[in-house]
């Protein structure tokens, strides 16, 4: 049986790596590690979406088409539905959603891709765990899956790593390159093989002291915001019954130079993390200790409330202006879960639109980006329609996008409820 230092290797740019899943986080990290000079499998399930990158499509915002076929003409990128063909690996990298079912944490995307590379791991391969999931899943779920399908030791003959996706879709200033990345193994030469592999890749890697902390922290990270938003929407709430403006509120706390992170009210929480990442946290509590998280829970319902808020505070409006929700139209702008992303995962702006539709007004929706499916119930436009602008008896601005053109709504619209606090005119209220 090999020891550790039979498993210290160079990791070399010729090294092989399969990156499981090809969305948000998998591809970017596929796409660097190309740049670098890795040899790429980007493994997904999701069979249009390979045929879509082998066509030189990107499937999500962050990565350009361009980027794609770049990737593809270096000969070094081979997006595959089929790990059966790939003759092995160096590193191995699991970037799959763990999404929740029935308010229980579904890691059955992490066991589907831990039983797939299992067949191909083999003495010195690498595994490292990028998906977020409540702590302990890293040791206690993925490791025993790889041994049992490897029939391998892990520490002894193959290394396991987890080190956190921190993708932030549509922003420019922190990227997969620039953001502070953790790293922890669950053995020295583990998390030594995972710094060599992350080093050409990310500016700034961190050392965890245990997996579960690595684990832990990412879920602090978006608990963390989810904890803060909830608290301004309630305090939103709460300076309206009292007529003050919570944005002025706000801007003169974020004065104070310590102490203070701002963040701002909207119509709940959404995309990948938010909503889901510390209810992982919360289930692990109850798993270990038979007791909740008080802050997640308040949080998330505080949140889950926000949309009927939204359209209780667009009711008012309307009925200040003698209008009836029921016999209105809505203009509503953007149903993407965050500003100039195509994401509308968990999107409360969604919600929002089905709440206006169930009070029985009249919506069309204008979003130049969101990635929607066929069975999108809501009417959808992607460009400005100044019929639509002009005859509405409200514009709902819920997503911020750039491409939007604020000035001509300003200019045409009778009456905007900014949810965002985007744009400034006596025909607007705000949140």
């Amino acid at each position: 049986m090999a020891n550790a230092k039979d498993r210290q290797r160079d990791l070399s740019p010729k090294l092989r790596v399969i990156v499981v899943g090809q969305g948000y986080v998998g591809l970017p990290l596929a796409m660097r590690c190309v740049d670098v000079g890795y040899q790429v499998f980007g493994f997904d399930t999701d069979s249009e979406k390979v045929q879509q990158l082998n066509n030189a499509t990107s499937p999500i915002d962050d990565v350009s088409d361009a980027q794609v076929s770049l990737a593809l003409g270096t000969g070094r990128y081979f997006p595959t539905t089929d790990l059966a063909a790939v003759d092995g690996f160096d590193v191995a990298v699991i970037t799959v959603p763990t999404p929740l079912l029935n308010s229980v944490p579904d890691t059955s995307f992490i066991e589907s891709a831990g039983r797939e590379i299992a067949k191909l791991t083999k003495k010195g391969s690498l595994v490292i765990l990028e998906s977020t999931s409540y702590p302990g899943t890293t040791e206690d779920l993925l490791k025993s899956i790889l041994e049992e399908g490897c029939g391998l030791s892990c520490g002894e003959d193959f290394s396991l790593a987890f080190s956190p996706e921190r993708i932030d879709p549509g922003n420019k200033s922190w990227t997969l390159q620039s953001t502070p990345k953790l790293i922890a193994g669950v053995d020295r030469t583990s998390v030594q093989l995972a710094l060599d592999f992350y080093k050409p890749i990310v500016d700034n890697l961190i050392v965890a002291s245990g997996i579960r902390e690595a684990e832990f922290a990412k879920l602090l990270e978006n608990t963390f915001r989810q904890v803060n938003i909830a608290l301004v929407n309630e305090l939103a709430i709460h300076a309206n019954t009292l007529g003050i403006d919570i944005w002025e509120v706000i801007r003169l706390a974020a004065t104070k130079p310590f102490g203070f992170t701002p963040f701002y009210p909207g119509p709940g929480v959404g995309g990948h993390c938010l909503p889901i990442d510390p209810e992982y946290l919360s289930w692990k509590f109850q798993q270990d200790s038979g007791r909740n998280s008080d802050f997640i829970k308040l949080a998330t319902s505080i949140n889950k409330k926000m949309p009927e808020y939204v359209v209780s505070r667009l009711k008012q409006g309307l009925e200040f202006r003698g209008v009836q929700l029921s016999k209105s139209k809505i203009l509503v702008l953007g149903v993407s879960y965050k500003k100039n992303s195509s994401d509308v995962r968990e999107s409360p702006a969604v919600e929002v639109v089905s709440c206006l539709e169930r009070e029985g007004a009249n919506v069309l929706v204008l979003d130049p980006m969101a990635r929607v499916n066929a069975n999108t119930q809501f009417r959808l436009i992607r460009e400005m329609d100044l019929s639509a602008l002009e005859s509405a008896d409200a514009v709902l601005i819920l997503t911020d996008h750039d491409e939007v053109d604020y000035q001509t709504i300003l200019q045409k619209a009778d009456y905007i409820f900014d949810v965002r606090h985007s744009v400034i005119g006596e025909n607007v209220e705000y949140l």
